[in-house]
C-alpha cells in the first residue's frame, strides 16, 4: 500500500438493543458496537484488516468504495455513514512482523559498523524511513 492510501467506504449501521450491527458491503465483513462512536471505530479496524488481507493474503486490490446512494438503495431505511481509514497508516501501527533482508556492503563497513557498535539493522531502518519521508513515524 501506498503512503496515505486513504479511502472513505459507506458503511450500514442497525441499531440494536445493546449496540450496533455494522456491515461493511464494499468488504462483505460484519463488526458490531456497544455504542455507535464504538462501532465506528470496529468498522475502521474492519475495514482496514480487510484491506491488508485483500492485498497481503489474497494478492487483491483494494475494492472502490460504493456510492452511498447505491448503499441506501439497497439497505432501505438502514442508516448509511462514510467511514475513511488510512491503510497505511493502519499497516505502520499494527503490521509490525519482521523480515529479513539480505544487504550487500563492504566488507570492511561491515567491520566498522561492528567496532562501532551499530545495530546495522536500526541504522538501515532509520534511513530508509528519512528516504521514504517516513521519519516522523514511530516504530
Amino acid at each position: 500500500m501506498k503512503k496515505g492510501e486513504k479511502r472513505v467506504y459507506p458503511v450500514v449501521f442497525e441499531k440494536l438493543e445493546d449496540g450496533y450491527l455494522v456491515y461493511v458491503p464494499d468488504f462483505e465483513i460484519n463488526t458490531q458496537g456497544e455504542d455507535l462512536a464504538d462501532a465506528m471505530d470496529m468498522a475502521r479496524d474492519a475495514i482496514s484488516l480487510a484491506g491488508m488481507a485483500f492485498k497481503d493474503d489474497l494478492g487483491r486490490p483494494l475494492p472502490e468504495p460504493s456510492a452511498v446512494c447505491d448503499i441506501e438503495a439497497a439497505y432501505d431505511g438502514a442508516d448509511v455513514l462514510l467511514i475513511d481509514v488510512d491503510f497505511a497508516a493502519y499497516r505502520r501501527k499494527y503490521d509490525q512482523r519482521s523480515v529479513r533482508v539480505n544487504v550487500t556492503m563492504p566488507s570492511w563497513l561491515n567491520e566498522a559498523a561492528k567496532e562501532a557498535g551499530l545495530n546495522v539493522s536500526a541504522v538501515l531502518q532509520g534511513a530508509l524511513k528519512k528516504e521514504l519521508d517516513l521519519d516522523k513515524y514511530v516504530s
